[in-house]
């Protein structure tokens, strides 16, 4: 008979206990200075990496703790909660589950070269996938890489690249066979270079929120990348990335539960304090009703992802369930913030409560790294088994 345990054992406790006490010093305070500001979070990543939390999941013979993406999950959602929300978050978002796909593919050469500094946090990494003319559309990539002799030269465009303005080495997605001559998945390859500055431009795009982690459009010009770089085989990049991308739904879906419990938080403390007509507003049902029911709402998203990285650490599908539970925890972390605002009133508005900016916050695991669209549309054909739409 099959188990089921939902009390967090002694390493889920040691792990909460843990990231709690890095991010006491970086309190709501801070995190509203650096949303103001902008600014990469050097100290608050910097501290993480000096306690190796960095390396959650990646091997303990490169210096990680070798854990699962359960643990990962947990230490995501964990930042997240304390307050530091997505901006918290996504400063080491890249760090947990972007070189998955070296752990998986790269050789034992390229891993003892690329993972070490990862973890201690002397190189910092960014994704560069997406561009500019094709949005999902993955296997339309233009960003081209030509051999020549023991380097390729790289042209293009990226788009969304998290972290840019201040990484030092790049996953970079890039077609090494045209287009038209390339069947299925086939044509793409994967790189782990250095973020050659002389030869690649970073243009931050200002946002909505999330300030202190910058976005960035890319521009690659006659960029060399030594065939050392190239991760597994020449043309079979779109096949690596894959298996990095579960373990992220996971990671930002258990990071958008955690910002939504922070909303909900602060929420129920105002509930209690802020009294109107001679009583404090949380008496009120009009009040209680929208906060209970996200309470309930972040509870369910929360089982789904548990559910998700549970099937992925024992290595079953856990495609459909990733991607539910981005989609779930996307949700309701929307409808706890925004439930936060209206429980401030007025005051919901103003800046100095924090509630404003977990809402912009909010929008990013609703947008990406996979629309909301494409995931009804992934499981109606995957799961239900209708027609393809697109």
């Amino acid at each position: 008979m099959h188990v089921m345990n939902f009390v967090p054992g002694p390493v889920q406790a040691q792990i909460r206990d843990a990231i709690e006490r890095i991010c006491l010093p970086f309190d709501a305070d801070y995190w509203m200075r650096k949303d103001q500001e902008g600014g990469f979070p050097d100290d608050f990543h910097q501290a993480l990496a000096e306690s190796g939390w960095l390396g959650i999941a990646m091997p303990e013979a490169y210096g990680g703790a070798g854990l699962g993406i359960s643990e990962a999950a947990l230490m995501m959602h964990t930042i997240s909660a304390t307050g530091a929300g997505l901006s918290g978050a996504s400063a080491v978002h890249m760090n947990i589950f972007g070189l998955h796909p070296v752990v998986v593919f790269g050789t034992d050469s390229q891993k003892k070269r690329w993972l070490p500094p990862l973890i201690s946090g002397t190189d910092r990494a960014c994704f560069a996938v997406t561009e500019p003319d094709t949005g999902l559309n993955t296997l339309k990539l233009k960003t081209l890489a030509v051999r020549k002799g023991d380097d390729y030269l790289v042209h293009g465009q990226k788009v969304w690249i998290s972290t840019a303005q201040v990484a030092t080495k790049m996953l970079l997605l890039a077609r090494t066979t045209p287009v038209e001559e390339c069947k299925g998945t086939e044509g793409l390859s994967l790189f782990y270079t250095d973020l050659d500055r002389s030869k690649i431009e970073v243009r931050e795009i200002e946002k909505m929120g999330r300030k202190c982690v910058d976005s960035n459009q890319v521009f690659i010009d006659g960029l060399r990348i030594p065939v050392e770089d190239l991760v597994g085989e020449e043309g079979k990049g779109f096949s690596y990335i894959l298996h990095g991308l579960n373990p992220e739904r996971i990671l930002i879906a258990s990071e958008a539960v955690g910002l939504g419990r922070a909303a909900l938080k602060r929420a129920a403390g105002y509930a209690n304090d802020r009294e109107v007509f001679g009583r404090p507003i949380g008496q009120n049902q009009a009040i209680q009703h929208p906060l209970a029911k996200s309470w309930m709402e972040l509870e369910a998203a929360d089982l789904m992802v548990q559910k998700a990285a549970w099937l992925y650490d024992q290595n079953l599908a856990c495609a459909a369930e990733a991607n539910s539970a981005k989609y779930l925890a996307a949700e309701a972390c929307y409808h706890a913030c925004e439930n936060a605002i209206f429980t401030h009133g007025g005051m919901g508005y103003a800046k100095e409560y924090h509630v404003e900016r977990y809402l912009r916050e909010s929008w990013i695991p609703r947008l990406a790294p996979v629309s909301p669209q494409l995931i009804l549309c992934f499981i109606a054909e995957k799961v239900l088994n209708l027609p393809k739409s697109y």
